[in-house]
């Protein structure tokens, strides 16, 4: 289908679709498993196709190792997804919950505990140090996990109709992963609306996934803004689902303009079916004062700086406010090498619309900030209260550090509360903090993590882990209203399948090999491949994804001699 708005090529769409959903019903279990086999293996044919599309429309050299961002956040995320998925089909056909042998923990505030990494082996080689787990809403107990583990395809014939996912333009896997769980979580059939932005990926992704688009449960359309009302306002369709900004999720909601003002101040929607959302914020990464050497602090600082600059800062779990202790005596000295990291971090092209003149609005609202380079901006010293970069995701290079008057574990416990009070959006929040400052803090580190109202958190990690593992759940905290998203409504990923997700959480280790290990931490990673200065991180990410396309052990070896040249 063209860019051009095509009343009757949806209409046909959709009766397709209508069509499909009988075939979906009847489809069992084992076939469903069939079909995400199916789509691995095209993933894994296509993924090279998959990334050249994405380097044309970021702009991205061929040799530059930023092409390991659009591996791993593009097919690489697929694979791993479809195994996973498929792994939980597996055990629902044999009669089985997908949480069987699998040691459910427990979690702070009467919450159980999922593991999701590590879950296999090569979890355990590739991301040895990494760990996470999905936190369920308090009260639901491991028994009911278990028994709820598989939504909608515990019921496989009770289909729920036809689901409009209007796709990223940002992050390519996005699209693939939402549709895959509007049909395997909810059991509706799709219709997947490309932002325009990632229109040259429609070639590949009817090519991946053919064997749905055969069936008659998928269609993938292009097209502008008017495209996207037509289809959520159809009669035809029972569902939305969407990533974007608030602001998108409120135009289609309430509509446009001053007439959608009044219509969300009324509580009288424009849209009259179900949406639900992910959406961004303003992310915090939260700095514990500790006894940082000068390896940590630039290790760290770069950290933060790919937080940030991942695919050129426009994610919507991008790092936005550094959150520091005023009294830290190592804060100067974190600044210093943060400002380094921003400046020294590779260029790239500003391809996302709209790019500059967020960046243009932040240094109207703060003429004294550092421009790093690049476009990018640092604006130090941020008031506390009523400041715009608190309030306003601005879905590009800018970041900002809030300094607060306390110590230890007074200031972790004051950045929470900072946090949960001042910042717009609860997609994610990282915690950075030196080993024997959690162990110090004990259980009142324990209880800041609990106290994050926050749907991925990650400890000496980054929150895009979160989105990467394919069994953590992602979305934001639950809770929001449709006059009052934040940053979304519902879950995607989650490959258990589970029921009453409340947040995903994910550790990861404080220092890279082989310091890790001089220090004796249990942890054998070296520079993660998605960090934004690994100058090996296109190889390795290449590599990755051609072992989890193959399974092949053999491919191990590689991985490691490259990851460790980043």
């Amino acid at each position: 289908m063209g860019t051009t708005f095509d009343e009757s090529a949806i209409d046909d769409a959709l009766a397709e679709l209508t069509a499909g959903e009988k075939v979906w019903a009847q489809t069992p279990l084992r076939r469903r498993r069939e079909l995400l086999d199916d789509i691995h293996t095209r993933t894994g044919r296509f993924a090279g196709d998959w990334v050249r599309a994405a380097q044309t429309i970021k702009g991205l050299d061929e040799d530059s190792p930023l092409v390991g961002e659009e591996w791993m956040s593009g097919p690489l995320a697929v694979l791993q997804a479809t195994t996973a998925l498929a792994a939980t089909l597996t055990a629902l056909e044999n009669g089985r919950s997908p949480l069987d042998g699998v040691a459910v923990q427990e979690a702070p505030g009467n919450r159980v505990a999922v593991p999701i990494l590590p879950v296999d082996t090569y979890d355990r080689l590739l991301l040895n140090g990494f760990h996470g787990e999905v936190w369920l809403r308090p009260g639901v107990d491991a028994d009911t996990a278990r028994r709820r583990a598989g939504l909608a395809q515990l019921d496989p014939s009770a289909t729920g109709g036809i689901g409009v996912v209007l796709g990223a333009g940002n992050i390519t896997s996005i699209p693939p992963l939402d549709l895959l769980y509007e049909l395997y979580a909810h059991n509706r059939v799709v219709v997947l609306k490309l932002n325009p932005i990632t229109d040259p990926l429609f070639t590949v992704f009817e090519m991946v996934f053919a064997p749905l688009c055969r069936l008659g449960v998928l269609r993938i359309v292009t097209g502008g803004a008017d495209t996207g009302r037509y289809l959520v306002h159809h009669p035809d369709v029972a569902h939305v689902h969407m990533t974007g900004s608030a602001h998108t999720h409120d135009t289609i909601v309430w509509g446009p303009g001053p007439e959608g003002l009044e219509r969300k101040k009324d509580k009288r929607p424009l849209l009259s079916k179900p949406i639900t959302s992910e959406l961004g914020g303003v992310s915090p990464t939260i700095v514990v004062p500790g006894d940082w050497s000068d390896a940590d602090l630039r290790y760290q600082a770069e950290h933060v700086a790919t937080q940030r600059l991942h695919n050129g800062g426009y994610n919507c779990i991008a790092a936005q406010a550094v959150v520091v202790s005023k009294e830290w005596d190592r804060k100067d000295r974190f600044l210093a090498e943060l400002r380094t990291a921003l400046t020294n971090a590779p260029r790239r092209a500003a391809y996302y619309p709209g790019s500059e003149a967020r960046v243009a609005d932040a240094l109207a609202a703060y003429p004294d900030a550092d421009q790093v380079g690049a476009g990018r901006v640092l604006i130090e010293q941020l008031p506390l209260t009523d400041t715009p970069l608190l309030r306003t995701e601005y879905f590009s290079p800018v970041l900002g550090v809030v300094e607060l008057p306390y110590e230890g574990g007074e200031f972790l416990q004051r950045a929470v509360d900072f946090a949960n009070a001042e910042l717009t959006g609860t997609l994610g929040a990282n915690v950075l903090a030196h080993p024997r400052t959690i162990r110090r803090l004990g259980i009142a580190f324990d209880r800041a993590i609990e106290r994050l109202r926050y749907g991925a958190i990650a400890v000496n990690a980054w929150t895009g882990l979160a989105f990467l593992a394919p069994r953590a759940a992602w979305g934001a905290f639950p809770g929001h209203t449709l006059d009052d998203v934040q940053s979304g409504i519902g879950v995607v990923h989650n490959a258990f399948l589970l029921a009453d997700v409340e947040r995903t959480v994910v550790h990861g280790p404080f220092r890279p090999a082989p310091r890790s290990v001089l220090h004796g931490e249990p942890a054998l990673s070296p520079k993660p491949p998605w960090f934004v200065g690994n100058a090996a991180a296109a190889t390795t990410a290449r590599k990755l994804t051609e072992f989890y396309a193959s399974r092949n052990p053999a491919r191990i070896p590689g991985i490691f001699l490259s990851a460790l040249r980043g």
